[in-house]
């Protein structure tokens, strides 16, 4: 599934700017993957973009104005069911997504890792906060084997699950 968000980079109204600037930030903030498509630039997206928006969500006179926001082929809404949905906390089911992510920390190849247990302390010290490690894992060559990772960053190992 693919969040697809259509926009107009070269859109003459405020308005247009902030609601479609306001979607994007919410999604790269919340780090769910989207694709952002320009109907200023493909004649063929906006077309489609026009004839997938269901009927009763076609203004009176003219044309839909972005963002709109689709999965895959599926239409979520406008700015203003999206405004609604973040409103009323239910935006993962407005774009159509199982459940919130858990928090991710990075992305590599693709591939989003996901770290449960790891909590950063105020000192920058690292602790875990499991049932097999529950000491503090500062950085050095005496730490305890749940801290020891080979991860480039330091940190200790996660659960991808």
């Amino acid at each position: 599934m693919v969040i697809k968000v259509y926009i107009a980079s070269s859109s003459g109204s405020v308005a247009v700017k902030k609601h479609q600037q306001s979607v994007v930030g919410f999604l790269e903030a919340n780090r769910i993957s989207f694709q952002e498509i320009d109907i200023t630039m493909l004649e063929e997206q906006r077309l489609w973009m026009y004839r997938n928006i269901p009927r009763d969500k076609q203004p009176e006179k003219g044309n839909p104005l972005p963002p709109q926001i689709f999965n895959d082929d599926r239409y979520c809404g406008d700015y203003e069911d999206f405004f609604q949905s973040k409103e009323n906390n239910t935006v993962f089911a407005f774009l159509g997504l199982s459940s919130q992510p858990s928090v991710k920390v990075r992305e590599r190849f693709g591939v989003i890792a996901v770290i449960k247990p790891l909590i950063r302390n105020v000192q920058g010290t690292l602790k875990r906060e499991d049932e097999n490690c529950t000491s503090s894992c500062v950085p050095s060559a005496t730490m305890p084997a749940c801290c020891q990772t080979s991860d480039p960053d330091g940190f200790p190992p996660y659960d991808l699950s």
